[in-house]
């Protein structure tokens, strides 16, 4: 009986290839890493930390959808450690999260199949005109919060405008998630809360939509879970680091660098259009 025995050649081009795609993994993760660290203590300051985790991760090869697909596992994982961090604390009031939440899930539903249908071109149009608006809200800073106090329970027809405005939050953020936390903010200060409280029930209204437009996203393909999660690590970090600096002063200095930052983001964008 003849033993036949069978060789197999080895392909160089297939290791110089995995060589070549390593550096840039680990270059890309720790560059991620880092921008999710800025962005998550934003996010959880004010708000605009998307404004800069997006454009990366775009001039970092993703298309523009799947970016933004991506970049909820770092929102994710980011409010779960700040929401927890606020809930500890007794920050969010259990009646406001029953007002905000329903709405805001209804909407982030429908928000986040228009983001899923939408064209690669179209969204990152719409994207930089989003940085554009953000970068002037954020100059223009029009929100005045109040240093402390809580919000009573809407009654009536205002009752029904915030339940709208938290629909319309949600489909926004199911569409895009970018700049949801200034305008947030401003639904929150248009209630009553000082930035603290309004903070702590802007991160727990983004957490429960987050997970269903993730599943949403995840389920039509748009989701880069390695870019995903070496964001989520720096997010999650930051969003801690955010929830510390709250009673601190001086942050203005970050959120003008990153401004100029979006803009000079939102110019790359409209040119490679």
């Amino acid at each position: 009986m003849q033993c036949v025995h069978v060789k197999f050649d080895s392909h160089p081009e297939y290791s110089t290839r995995a060589e070549k795609l390593l550096p840039d993994l680990i270059t890309n993760s720790l560059l991620l890493f880092l921008v999710g660290l800025i962005a998550g203590t934003l996010n959880v300051i004010a708000g605009g930390g998307s404004l800069l985790s997006l454009p990366v991760m775009i001039f970092l090869g993703l298309p523009p959808t799947v970016a933004n697909g991506t970049n909820r596992v770092a929102i994710l994982i980011q409010n779960i450690g700040a929401s927890w961090s606020f809930h500890r604390r007794g920050l969010v009031s259990k009646e406001w999260i029953l007002l905000a939440v329903p709405p805001a899930l209804v909407g982030a539903v429908l928000g986040t199949v228009a983001a899923v249908h939408i064209g690669e071109l179209e969204f990152q149009r719409v994207l930089a005109v989003i940085l554009v608006v953000a970068a002037a809200w954020s100059i223009w800073n029009p929100i005045a919060l109040k240093p402390d106090g809580d919000a009573e329970q809407p009654t009536g027809l205002r009752r029904l405008a915030f339940i709208a405005a938290f629909f319309l939050i949600g489909a926004y953020g199911g569409f895009i998630q970018a700049g949801i936390g200034f305008i947030l903010l401003a639904a929150t200060s248009a209630a009553g809360f000082n930035l603290i409280r309004g903070n702590a029930l802007k991160v727990t209204v983004v957490l429960a939509f987050t997970p269903l437009a993730l599943v949403l996203f995840a389920w039509n393909g748009k989701v880069d879970w390695a870019m995903g999660f070496a964001l989520a690590a720096g997010n999650f970090l930051g969003g801690q680091a955010g929830v510390h600096l709250q009673v601190l002063k001086g942050h203005q200095w970050v959120r003008n660098v990153v401004t100029i930052v979006i803009v000079i983001f939102a110019i790359r964008l409209l040119i490679s259009n």
